[in-house]
């Protein structure tokens, strides 16, 4: 079951949505930004349960028929928008909201149309959502789950309330890993610290022995990057990225160390370290690399991050990235 009282976070959202279901000014069109895992499907699934509640109040009562078949996904009245290719097209947007949205609810006071990934709405598609955001019928709502909100056109933003998903507090995040996932104390700082402030990455980092490996296999390389040669280092990572889906994952880790020693330089403070188990190899980094070096690795890592969700070759985009890091480690 999934309500409002049950999100980590997002407290002013939460406040905003009830709100409006309380005044019964709700909104025709929400837009939820932010990252992947940051919470904005949990967030539209709890609005949307709780706008056809049949108890009416600000927050889903978790008993009526409505709320049981919006926890089995089986609400005829709140629709999830599918597409079967790599963009929602515009042919997806056409039958399955313009075409249906002017058919009255079935059984609840809302229909409402959850258009998850948005970003992926191809601009035609996008023109077309915008004709029936125009001049919805009085009972539409669409939320829109969108990662990238620079794919999103200035037209649908306007006609949108804009929902930003903020970072989630670490402290918040681990003592929900500990409580509601039973993950040990030490497990579950490390999860919060590397989440950013994001839920989703937090469990997934909290429940994975992958993660941990992971982690231990780039940290080798990265604590004696110094000493070795870089085909060394290009074989050791290209092996590590082996598994595609979690490049991310790698990328993070890597900028989160550089940021380290960028933090221990400036600040002398260790407790300000993600990696505190790693602080004798830190202070070594920081104490013979300049501003200017660590600073000029970070930008390498973000530019690799960009690179990579612009379809560079993985290859080319680790190789400029090492080649980076290796020229700026030897002080």
């Amino acid at each position: 079951m999934q309500g409002f009282h049950q999100i980590i976070g997002h407290e002013s959202i939460i406040e905003h949505l009830q709100k409006a279901i309380e005044r019964g000014k709700v909104s025709h069109a929400y837009l939820f930004h932010g990252e992947e895992g940051s919470g904005k499907q949990t967030l539209a699934k709890a609005f949307a349960k709780t706008l056809q509640c049949q108890e009416g109040g600000r927050t889903s009562c978790n008993r009526c028929i409505s709320c049981m078949q919006a926890d089995s996904n089986n609400h005829p009245d709140i629709l999830w928008v599918t597409h079967e290719k790599a963009s929602i097209s515009v042919d997806d947007i056409r039958n399955q909201v313009n075409g249906d949205i002017h058919i009255k609810p079935y059984s609840s006071p809302y229909k409402i149309y959850i258009i998850d990934s948005a970003e992926k709405l191809t601009e035609q598609a996008q023109n077309a959502l915008l004709k029936t955001m125009e001049e919805p019928p009085e009972y539409a709502v669409i939320l829109l789950l969108v990662n990238n909100i620079n794919l999103i056109l200035s037209t649908i933003l306007s006609r949108s309330v804009l929902l930003n998903l903020r970072a989630v507090d670490k402290q918040v995040i681990k003592e929900y890993l500990m409580v509601q996932h039973h993950v040990p104390d030490y497990m579950a700082r490390i999860a919060a610290d590397f989440s950013g402030g994001n839920v989703g990455k937090a469990i997934k980092y909290a429940s994975s022995e992958e993660f941990e490996r992971m982690k231990d296999e780039i940290l080798h390389i990265l604590k004696y990057i110094n000493d070795m040669e870089l085909n060394e280092i290009i074989s050791g990572l290209k092996a590590i990225t082996a598994n595609k889906t979690s490049i991310d994952d790698y990328f993070d880790l890597i900028l989160l160390w550089y940021r380290d020693i960028l933090m221990l330089k400036a600040t002398k403070d260790p407790n300000l370290l993600l990696y505190k188990e790693e602080y004798q190899f830190i202070r070594k980094q920081a104490s013979i690399s300049s501003y200017d070096q660590i600073e000029n690795i970070i930008k390498s890592i973000e530019k690799a991050k960009i690179r990579l969700k612009a379809n560079v070759n993985l290859d080319i985009a680790l190789e400029l990235m090492l080649l980076t890091i290796k020229e700026n480690s030897n002080g």
